[in-house]
């Protein structure tokens, strides 16, 4: 028990809270060996506390079945068989649920010894199985027990002889069940083998010297020998234990042996020899008191006690400041989950913003093109009203309608199918040829590698500069030129190239009046704004280039170039 105090008083000191209920449910153990319920029923809720709060199920299932042993011991069956029920309930598998199950029965029927022997009978065969010698000892002790409440004194002597087979390496389990044997065949009058047991165990103590247990079988000799009335023995083994109890210190038996050799010559009328044993005891007392090792080891222990109340105090102080502190991380973690979420809830809701106004502003510039090619377009139509050539003017129409429906089809789309554009550059370009028939001639060519009806590419990006192209190079040309329009696969890559061989950049910035050169410069920093857009928004690192033919040659290139894209 000291060594138990010792290691608990250490668990406590550092919070340990896994050695705290090991501690505790080893200190139950030892009051419980001592015969001290109350105690143990105390360290062994402490045990429980612990292993709950650790959520160890297979500990807390073993100390709840502990915990409703002592508490039947103490004839507190209700909470007994509560916490049988709870360690059933508890319990890893089926044969020890049905042995917890089998006590809290057994308790329910403890006015009716009959209804009991089932349950313990049950239990001894499980718990064999389950090798648990200890409580198979002490299954056959309740089968004792209850065959001694039927008064079957056979069958209880006979149970207390296999608990034995199974307390053969548990000493003191030995003691208490061969003095039960005793106490057995004493209520029979069968004094003698009774009287056997008592001299054996008090020989087998002498040579342990073992005096405590020497002690107790002296009185118990003592009393069967009164039973006998044979007083002279009874007397002899009394004061061989009042002797010993007062040589080894053990005041509480020292005082129980005098009482009854008091008592046993009062009623003789021997008040002489009665005064001479008081004498002795009080002459002696002091030193009884001083050598009386279980006086010190209660006061001892008192004092132990008293500072593990003192450290479970700190404990709980610790533990409360801990939980403080967690809470209030807790707290802290969870505002600063708050805050990161509200951060990029915001974030995500400005770029969402950003992206949306991008796709707008993309949208607007799209659709900024779209009145310049409408005024050239009307103004061609004008021209052949004019001209009284009513047969262009309507084909021109027509052709001019179907366009710009497939426009307005596709002006909320930042990608097209590359089928799709070529075919609507083609329609674009017989109007323009239409137009301008004597001044130039054009071509598309898409490269046999790529395939149209799968890959897109921006929309209206393309269709300005052939507009540049013609209005800006080819018409002011005294020849007829040439547009040749190309899609190529380059290095993984869609090459677009609009060729011309018009009057190139430097000759056509000096004939623009101002009002063109603005429109020009607008148109492309249009086509700029719009790949830049494009390639935030979607991460296609779309490039573009515009440069005029060096001499002799004449005439302008126009590039862009795209990843291939065939999902958007």
């Amino acid at each position: 028990m000291s060594k138990a105090v010792k290691n608990l008083e250490k668990s406590l000191d550092i919070n340990d809270e896994g050695q705290i209920a090991k501690n505790y449910e080893t200190l139950a153990n030892e009051f419980l060996n001592k015969g001290n319920n109350v105690k143990a029923e105390e360290y062994y809720k402490k045990a429980l506390t612990s292993y709950t709060k650790l959520k160890l199920t297979e500990d807390k299932t073993r100390v709840t079945r502990s915990l409703a042993k002592v508490q039947e011991n103490q004839k507190n069956f209700d909470l007994a068989i509560k916490n049988y029920e709870t360690a059933g309930s508890l319990a890893k598998d089926a044969s020890e649920e049905k042995i917890n199950i089998n006590d809290a029965n057994r308790l329910r029927n403890s006015a009716n010894p009959a209804s009991q022997t089932n349950y313990v009978d049950s239990n001894i065969e499980l718990l064999k199985k389950e090798n648990k010698s200890k409580e198979v000892t002490e299954a056959y002790v309740q089968k004792a027990q209850n065959s001694l409440d039927l008064k079957d004194k056979k069958v209880a002597i006979e149970s207390y002889k296999k608990a034995l087979a199974y307390a053969k390496d548990k000493p003191e389990a030995v003691i208490k069940i061969k003095n039960e044997i005793a106490k057995v065949y004493a209520s029979d009058n069968q004094f003698e083998k009774a009287i056997g047991i008592h001299e054996k165990l008090l020989a087998e103590a002498v040579t342990k010297q073992d005096f405590n247990t020497q002690i107790k079988q002296l009185q118990s000799l003592a009393s069967l020998y009164f039973k006998k009335e044979e007083p002279q023995k009874a007397l002899t083994s009394l004061k061989e234990a009042y002797d010993l109890a007062s040589r080894k210190g053990n005041s509480a038996e020292a005082k129980k042996t005098l009482s009854e050799l008091v008592q046993y010559y009062k009623a003789e009328g021997n008040e002489k020899e009665s005064m001479a044993l008081y004498e002795g005891f009080l002459k002696n007392f002091d030193q009884l008191i001083q050598s009386d090792t279980t006086l010190i080891n209660t006061k001892k222990f008192q004092i132990t006690e008293g500072k593990i109340r003192q450290l479970e105090k700190e404990k709980s102080l610790k533990d409360e400041l801990i939980t403080k502190k967690n809470a209030f991380n807790y707290f802290l973690i969870g505002s600063v989950i708050l805050l990161l979420v509200l951060f990029l809830f915001i974030v995500k809701s400005l770029y969402s913003i950003k992206t949306k106004n991008k796709e707008i502003a993309l949208q607007s510039l799209r659709r900024e093109m779209n009145p310049h090619f409408i005024f050239n377009s009307l103004n061609s139509v004008n021209q052949f009203i004019s001209e009284n050539k009513e047969l262009e003017a309507n084909k021109y129409l027509t052709s001019y309608s179907t366009l710009m429906r497939d426009m307005m089809e596709n002006s909320n789309n930042d990608f097209i199918i590359l089928d799709k554009e070529v075919e609507r550059l083609q329609k674009y370009l017989d109007l323009e040829h239409l137009r301008f028939q004597d001044k130039f001639d054009f071509e598309i060519t898409v490269d046999k590698n790529l395939d149209a009806e799968t890959i897109f590419v921006p929309n209206m990006i393309i269709q300005p500069h052939l507009e540049n192209a013609i209005w800006h190079g080819l018409r002011y040309l005294d020849k007829k030129g040439f547009l040749h329009l190309k899609f190529q696969l380059n290095n993984g890559k869609v090459k677009v190239s609009i060729e011309d061989n018009g009057i190139g950049l430097t000759r056509s910035r000096e004939l623009k009046t101002s009002n063109q050169k603005v429109h020009e410069s607008r148109g492309l920093n249009n086509t700029k704004e719009r790949i830049s857009l494009l390639n935030e928004l979607y991460k296609k690192n779309i490039s573009f280039a515009i440069k005029e033919k060096e001499l002799p040659e004449s005439g302008t290139v126009v590039e862009i170039i795209f990843p291939l894209i065939d999902t958007i």
